[in-house]
């Protein structure tokens, strides 16, 4: 009943620019926090960033001051603007939300983490 897309990953040099996005579409009542992680094979799935409902962010700090997530509310989509990107941040990114929707009954469900299916960040010269 709810899809989480990603898009704008891709190959970009060191120092580089990227913007990803997540729509979120479905029967959605709630978009409440939402979040970008990052995994390498073969390593942890890593929390990069998070935005609350009222816009409030965080980081890891590997990222901060290089990476700014936002979101449009009336599109429900949230974004990942990453500038200054090193080798090390070539990962496959997942956005995740928690969502309450209604499912095919019309019964209310919320679920914490609901993921996107990733998207493919390479940054190498």
């Amino acid at each position: 009943q709810v899809q989480l897309v990603e898009s704008g990953g891709g190959l970009v040099q060191p120092g580089g620019s990227l913007r990803l996005s997540c729509a979120a579409s479905g029967r959605i009542l709630n978009l409440s926090d939402m979040r970008w992680y990052r995994q390498v094979p073969g390593k942890q799935r890593e929390l990069v960033a998070v935005i609350t409902s009222g816009g409030s962010t965080n980081y890891v700090d590997s990222v901060k001051g290089r990476f700014a997530i936002s979101r449009d509310n009336a599109k429900n989509t949230v974004y990942l603007q990453m500038s200054s990107l090193k080798p090390e941040d070539t990962a496959v990114y997942y956005c995740a939300a928690d969502i309450t929707y209604n499912d095919f009954t019309g019964t209310p469900v919320s679920v914490k983490d609901y993921w996107g299916q990733g998207t493919q960040v390479t940054v190498s010269s």
